[in-house]
């Protein structure tokens, strides 16, 4: 049997996935191992997401600068664009979730 140390092992809030379900939903993780192969495949995703994020507002932004730009090349930026910032959101929701939470008894 083993001691009692006064300290009890706390699971750590489930973690957004950066992909929805089939059905649309968010997806979760529970683990207690940031390097499972799972939190690691979510970490990967969410560096793609965020490049690819940057990579479409460099591209947008030559589109929307040009007031000559059809407006189907236009509309294109625009969606790509919403999809970006739906991507980017998920992220800062996941990691935004992971912070710990600050120790109120030392204020």
């Amino acid at each position: 049997m083993e001691p009692l140390t006064g300290r009890t092992h706390v699971t750590p809030p489930p973690r957004l996935l950066p992909w929805p379900s089939p059905e649309g939903n968010p997806c979760y993780l529970v683990t207690d191992d940031d390097g499972s192969y799972l939190s690691r495949l979510a970490d990967d995703l969410e560096a793609v997401q965020l490049a690819t994020g940057a990579d479409v507002l460099g591209l947008a932004r030559k589109v929307l600068d040009d007031p000559a730009s059809p407006y189907r090349e236009v509309r294109f930026a625009g969606l790509r664009l919403a999809e970006c910032l739906s991507d980017a959101l998920r992220v800062a929701e996941s990691r935004g979730m992971r912070l710990p939470v600050p120790d109120t008894e030392d204020a």
